[in-house]
């Protein structure tokens, strides 16, 4: 399908379908098995401009929005999942900044951010506080001209890797999710420390770690917007950033299908290649048609992040559920294409099973995006 993207964003995902076709695709099935970060890409990415796409020019990136990291994470996501998770987890940790950030913090963090001379990460998640965001127990106590943070997060995306973190933590522990403040936290500052590396079933690529929090001395300057504001600036970053995970969803989708297809044209049973049969035939159609719509949900949903919408809290809700279930159903069925082959890490399709689980569960899980997607429908018919 034509999705009239700009002349810059037809580029901008060119560029990164070649870097996925040329440097990810070979070494994916290597970074899946030693679970190292994949810091050459990284490089790559950087080198190519990529980490700006979303940026505005004034702090060096190239002025394009959420559309635009869509389609990276797309391609990147194609040849590897996990390793496109070092980019899209970037933009995550990025947005507070640019939505809520002072000038001052945008001009100091933004500029190495879009060279992919650092990378961010984005902490909200703790221990009793994954879906229930709002039962959040780190803390930020004021002391004149800082902050004392105290507590730890969990599962955070570029854990240990990243050199920006944006941390969620109370303010005022007698308001709850009302007393929650954003905070800009550097790498290597005294109390900040990291657990182990998680060992995942997919994604495995990507860095997973706590991050710990031990009296934590931050500049008072590092408060993003106000004291308050944290809940707030969490849920606009997610409803944002939402989009990212299905485009994700997307690129793993794609990927398996890609697979599955060739596959089917190459495989030889009965005298013939599978793709004559019916049967395989109608699984490839519903693969590439659930995949075509997923894709138009979630460009929908970027676009209409860009669009300075008041709220696209339901579109990106939906954007996220449909392409992940949709990521999960077609790379399950793609495993089937391969039959007992697809079974057999030798070939890639179980890696891109294993990668889309994932996509149902975090930035809020499936059923907490229904339930954010009736919520809207029921208060938009009682405003009706």
């Amino acid at each position: 399908m034509d999705y009239l993207l700009t002349e810059q964003q037809t580029m901008i995902r060119e560029l990164a379908r070649k870097i996925a076709d040329e440097k990810i695709k070979p070494v994916a099935a290597h970074y899946d098995e030693t679970e190292e970060f994949a810091w050459p890409i990284m490089k790559i990415l950087a080198d190519s401009d990529l980490f700006g796409v979303y940026l505005p020019e004034q702090y060096g990136g190239l002025g394009g929005g959420i559309m635009d990291m869509c389609l990276v994470t797309e391609e990147l996501s194609r040849a590897c999942g996990g390793i496109a998770l070092g980019y899209a987890g970037t933009g995550l940790g990025t947005l507070p900044i640019l939505l809520y950030g002072s000038d001052e913090q945008k001009k100091k963090y933004l500029p190495d951010i879009a060279k992919g001379k650092k990378l961010a990460a984005f902490c909200i998640t703790e221990a009793e506080a994954g879906s229930d965001a709002g039962s959040i127990k780190t803390t930020a106590r004021k002391e004149g001209d800082k902050y004392i943070l105290n507590g730890t997060k969990q599962w955070i995306t570029n854990g240990g890797e990243a050199e920006i973190y944006t941390v969620i933590a109370l303010t005022d522990k007698a308001k709850g999710a009302r007393g929650a403040s954003a905070f800009i936290v550097e790498k290597g500052t005294k109390g900040m420390d990291f657990g182990k590396k998680e060992k995942k079933m997919g994604i495995r690529a990507s860095a997973t770690r706590e991050v710990i929090f031990t009296d934590c001395e931050i500049p008072a300057a590092n408060l993003i917007s106000r004291e308050g504001m944290g809940f707030i600036v969490a849920m606009k970053t997610l409803d944002t950033a939402r989009a990212g995970v299905g485009a994700q969803s997307v690129g793993i989708a794609q990927g398996a299908l890609d697979l599955a297809v060739d596959y089917a044209r190459t495989r030889i049973q009965f005298g013939q290649p599978i793709s004559a049969f019916q049967g395989v035939q109608h699984i490839l159609a519903d693969m590439a048609t659930q995949v075509e719509a997923a894709r138009a949900l979630v460009y929908a949903a970027a676009r209409m992040a860009d669009s300075g919408a008041k709220s696209v809290s339901k579109d990106a809700a939906m954007a996220k559920l449909f392409a992940s279930d949709a990521a999960m159903k077609v790379t399950t069925d793609a495993v089937q294409i391969f039959g007992g082959y697809g079974y057999m890490r030798d070939y890639p399709v179980e890696k891109f099973m294993r990668d889309a689980k994932i996509t149902q569960i975090y930035e809020g899980t499936n059923q907490i995006q229904r339930n954010v997607i009736a919520g809207h429908m029921i208060k938009e018919k009682i405003k009706g």
